[in-house]
């Protein structure tokens, strides 16, 4: 007859430990205060997270509609996001930080990318024509093409002018950070 020795070792605080170091951190999705500054124009000084708040939630005193962008742009790619958060999840709970790192690190550059694609591609309310002159008025090509379209009878498009694109800034400025607690 055969001897064994079973020798077991109790990881829950190991574990725990481990848990409590992964949800003390968030990835945080949109425009951090860090790339809250737009180069000046003659908006004034309207600053990034501004000008996102109301474009994503419509702003009825300035007539400007509603054009979501931040939600869309993670719903996009929920099953990325959720894949990457448990792959951290476990390269936490194997003591492997560095790795845990990684994985929410990618989780935000797929977040960022996702909503900075559902900018450029989004079905969003076409612009208002006086939003298309003032672009017209800066040389903007899209614009001057859009109101030629819809002085020939053209239903109002997005094709040529999009709407939440005209220097780019907004766009540039979405970005992650992982902070901790």
């Amino acid at each position: 007859m055969k001897a064994v020795l079973v020798r077991k070792t109790d990881k829950t605080t190991a574990v725990l430990k481990a848990l409590e170091k992964l949800t003390r951190r968030d990835v945080l999705v949109g425009v951090p205060g860090d790339t809250a500054d737009r180069d000046q124009d003659e908006y004034g000084p309207m600053n990034n997270p501004t000008l996102a708040y109301i474009h994503d939630n419509g702003s009825p005193a300035q007539n400007i509609p509603a054009r979501p962008f931040m939600g869309p742009g993670i719903e996009a790619v929920k099953e990325r996001i959720a894949s990457g958060l448990g792959k951290a999840a476990s390269a936490a709970l194997d003591d492997r930080d560095d790795l845990a790192m990684r994985h929410l690190e990618r989780v935000g550059l797929v977040a960022q990318s996702s909503i900075r694609r559902y900018i450029s591609t989004g079905n969003f309310a076409p612009l208002a024509a006086a939003t298309l002159r003032a672009r017209a008025a800066r040389g903007r090509k899209g614009a001057l093409l859009e109101l030629a379209s819809r002085a020939a009878g053209n239903a109002p498009s997005n094709e040529s002018a999009r709407p939440l694109i005209d220097s780019g800034q907004l766009r540039r400025s979405i970005n992650y950070v992982i902070r901790g607690r």
